[in-house]
């Protein structure tokens, strides 16, 4: 039986060389081998165990046969026997050996040396594969360092002509994802003399040649993001975001306009999850803002980062609320749908130009409870008071908004301080037109800006002059606000605000904060300050006195006096200032 095995092995064997090509195949087989002849061996055994007679009293004579016997066996069969007479140990390792005696040393000895052969072949090819790798990242380690070196100009090219390099697009291009390359690995890849803010400066001004952006916000984005996520901002405000839609539930549910859109051909998705109004729309064969449904007020084209706002200002029915700046009137007739159109909503825009689109879209959407205003919002607290809640969506450069509209690319630091001092005087005029007394109390302040100028340093411009508090906005999403900018550093809980940007989040930049109102006035801090400041005044004009009284000869004479006089009235910006503060002082006794 065993010999059946062994010449069906020498068929393997032949196969096997036939299959050297194959390293799987020849694995496969040689262990199928090494089974059948363990299984061969064991047969043989049992075999020989159940034809053994019983153990009877050993002779002399017969031991010495029967160990002859022993030997003939193992050597032909492998078997393994145990003795009672103590010679169990032997008779297995007498067994051990016959596993590899000669006839399995025999069929297997040219397997083993084929199998190391191929092992040797393997081994061989994935240390070249190795070695082939490591000379690949020492060679593009090596042209990274020449890029390096090469990728900034020399002084005397970097001239006003040239511009720090090529102008040719594609060469300022693979220039720009250059430097990124090496700012992002910059110990091992820079050039040797060179500092990080030579590339940074050299990368900021290839992205406002490659862009067209200004240099104050391409120095923004680059203090904001490192230097590769930056670049995907760059790219991601050269692409259009997707088209949303708000479906208007004072009309219609979302489910049946979905449904009669795709009737029309329109191919929808539901926005997100925290949305249960929006849906995107991914492809249409007509225009979305011409159909029948459209025209009824059914839903509005509304963009997603816009809803935002008013999730987070989350009006309750019955409430009075105040849009600030409400105009073109997509969240005020968001808030009139969370209120349920119960309540009292009004919505007050600066331009009135803008109001006549606010009073189109609030009734073609069914608002009922909305009161249209057209007043400047800094002086809403002399005109109303009294809101349970305020919604601040303030005017901004737009530097979020660039998909959509180009010219915020040029935006000048004098247009950047004015709006961040206009969206000041907004914010306190908000927050003095809030009721302390209301059970709620909130104001979310909001824009389409991604500058910290127009967004945290506004918010703690507003902490250090009001009695508010920051809190959490409710929203799912979104990165918390900065405490740190540059040079700068602001309250702790400006880090509950919340920040949306294109290349993230897929939808217009944005900035959305709420406030909570908790006390009239300003905060004790500031009082006492303006406090000692009066103080110190008075100390000094006290000083003064009696430096004079001490000191006669220092007194002004009267020509002096006469001569001062005189040029205060030939001067007419002094009587127009006395003049305005005569007003002042009469309008406020008739308040």
């Amino acid at each position: 039986f065993f010999f059946f095995f062994f010449f069906q092995a020498e068929d393997g064997i032949r196969d096997l060389r036939s299959l050297v090509g194959s390293e799987m195949c020849i694995r496969d087989r040689y262990q199928r081998r090494v089974r059948g002849a363990r299984y061969s061996t064991m047969v043989s055994t049992r075999r020989r165990k159940l034809a053994t007679p019983e153990p009877k009293v050993p002779d002399p004579e017969e031991e010495d046969e029967d160990e002859e016997e022993e030997l003939m066996d193992d050597e032909f069969s492998g078997a393994e026997e145990t003795d009672e007479d103590g010679e169990q140990e032997s008779d297995e390792e007498e067994g051990g050996d016959a596993k590899t005696g000669w006839m399995e040393d025999a069929e297997d000895e040219e397997d083993e040396e084929e199998e190391l052969e191929i092992e040797r072949k393997s081994r061989e090819l994935e240390e070249q594969a190795e070695i082939e790798q490591d000379e690949a990242e020492q060679e593009l380690e090596q042209q990274l360092r020449e890029q390096a070196a090469e990728v900034l100009p020399d002084a005397e090219e970097d001239g006003p002509g040239l511009q720090g390099g090529p102008q040719d697009v594609t060469g300022v291009k693979d220039r720009i994802q250059n430097l990124v390359n090496i700012l992002d690995d910059f110990k091992k890849l820079r050039a040797e003399g060179k500092s990080r803010q030579d590339y940074l400066s050299q990368l900021a001004k290839d992205l406002s040649l490659y862009y067209s952006y200004s240099d104050i916000l391409v120095d923004a984005i680059l203090h904001l993001f490192s230097a590769a996520e930056a670049l995907e901002l760059f790219q991601a405000n050269e692409v259009e975001r997707p088209l949303t839609i708000r479906v208007n539930t004072l009309k219609a549910r979302r489910r049946d306009v979905a449904q009669a859109l795709i009737n029309r051909g329109v191919n929808l998705d539901p926005l997100a999850k925290w949305s249960k109004v929006g849906l995107r729309v991914v492809d249409s064969p007509v225009p979305i803002g011409a159909t029948p449904e459209y025209l009824a007020g059914h839903y509005i084209l509304q963009s997603a980062s816009s809803f935002l706002p008013c999730i987070a200002l989350s009006p309750q029915p019955g409430e009075k609320v105040l849009d600030m700046a409400a105009a073109p009137g997509g969240k005020t007739c968001y808030l009139a749908a969370l209120m349920k159109n119960t309540g009292t909503l009004f919505a007050n825009d600066f331009k009135k130009d803008r109001v006549t689109g606010l009073v189109a879209n609030i009734h073609r959407l069914g608002v009922r409870n909305a009161i249209v205003l057209n007043h400047d919002g800094r002086q809403f607290p002399k005109v109303m008071g009294g809101f349970d809640r305020i919604l601040l969506d303030a005017p901004c450069t737009g530097t979020g908004v660039i998909a959509k509209d180009q010219s915020a690319k040029q935006k000048l630091e004098v247009e950047v301080k004015r709006c961040a001092h206009l969206q000041r005087e907004l914010l306190l005029a908000a927050i003095d037109s809030i009721d302390v007394n209301s059970t709620s109390g909130y104001i979310v302040y909001s824009t389409c800006s991604l500058l910290v100028e127009e967004n945290e340093a506004v918010l703690n411009y507003a902490l250090e002059n009001r009695c508010v508090k920051l809190v959490d906005t409710g929203l799912e999403f979104g990165v918390p606000g900065r405490t740190k900018y540059k040079d700068k550093r602001f309250h702790p809980s400006v880090s509950l605000s919340r920040r949306y940007y294109p290349h993230v989040h897929n939808m217009d930049g944005f900035f959305v904060s709420k406030l909570k109102k908790y006390a009239n006035g300003k905060p004790k801090v500031v009082e006492a300050k303006a406090g000692a400041e009066v103080g110190a005044k008075k100390e000094g004009s006290k000083k003064r006195k009696k430096e004079e009284d001490s000191n006669p000869g220092k007194k002004k004479s009267k020509p002096q006096e006469e001569q001062r006089q005189g040029q205060a009235q030939t001067n007419p910006n002094t009587n127009k200032d006395s003049s305005n503060k005569k007003k002042k002082k009469k309008n406020k006794k008739k308040a």
